[in-house]
């Protein structure tokens, strides 16, 4: 940007045509000038400031002061009030301060103004700057725009993506979960038949036993029977053998008898159920 316009001091002028005037304003004007030009701005607005005079010219002035102290809001205030003093110029530095603002619409406005009432190359260069600004500002708004939009559409994107992570994490924690699920049952079940077929096999095993067992006490049973019924017969032939040598016995005693009431009766008898003659000394005959 081109500087603003040369600081004319337009105010001593206006002075020099006013009765008013006494000698402290000149001084304080002198004083307002020396300090703008050794770059004492604020100092130089300040003792603008103290001047009672209100006038379009010193309202310029200090608005150049103000202007390069870089209050720009104050220096458009009193450019405002400046009327009556070169339109064009004023108009000029009205954009300027806009300008330096970034209000660039309102810049634009008023550089086109003092270009409508007088052709200034230094105008036409801030005009030109203005639009300049403007054109980039509005690209860096549009590209900040779509930035904006694109990072909101990548934070969509990112949440989308992360709602349907999170909800495909559930999907597979569900399906793991049922996965595990049937997994723990048919352990489960693997356990409880495991456990069936133990005993089952436990079953099997003492039924095993108790068989061979009873199997024991029944051919136990069976030899005792065995036993028994041999004992029982060898007492059967015992009790047979004693009736017979009973009987035999009695026989022979009912033959003795007989042949004694026949007198027949030998002197010796034989013993009676041994089958052998009683043992004779020397094999002497006894009767």
């Amino acid at each position: 940007m081109r500087n603003i316009q040369k600081f004319t001091w337009v105010f001593t002028f206006a002075l020099i045509n006013t009765l008013s005037a006494g000698i402290t304003d000149f001084k304080t004007i002198d004083e307002a000038k020396a300090a703008y030009e050794e770059k004492a701005y604020g100092k130089s607005a300040s003792l603008l400031n103290t001047l009672e005079m209100k006038s379009p010219e010193k309202e310029y002035d200090l608005g150049n002061a103000l202007y390069k102290d870089k209050k720009y809001d104050k220096a458009l205030e009193a450019y405002e009030k400046a009327e009556g003093v070169d339109e064009a110029t004023r108009q000029h530095n009205i954009g300027n301060s806009h300008f330096q603002k970034q209000d660039l619409d309102k810049a634009i406005e008023a550089y086109e103004k003092s270009l409508s009432l007088k052709e200034d190359d230094d105008t036409k260069f801030n005009l030109d700057l203005a639009k300049k600004q403007k054109q980039k500002k509005e690209e860096e708004k549009k590209k900040q725009e779509e930035k904006d939009k694109q990072d909101k559409k990548d934070k969509d994107d990112k949440k989308k993506d992360e709602k349907d992570q999170d909800k495909k994490n559930q999907d597979d924690k569900k399906k793991q979960d049922k996965k595990d699920q049937k997994k723990k049952d048919q352990k489960k079940k693997d356990d409880q038949k495991k456990k069936d077929g133990q005993k089952d096999k436990d079953k099997k095993e003492q039924d095993k036993k108790d068989k061979a067992k009873k199997d024991k006490e029944k051919k136990k049973q069976k030899e005792k029977e065995k036993q028994k019924s041999k004992s029982e017969k060898k007492q059967s032939q015992a009790d047979k053998q004693k009736a017979k040598e009973e009987k035999l016995k009695e026989q022979e005693l009912k033959r003795l008898m007989k042949k004694m009431q026949q007198g027949k009766t030998p002197t010796m008898m034989y013993q009676m159920g041994e089958g052998k003659k009683a043992n004779r000394e020397g094999d002497v005959n006894p009767w």
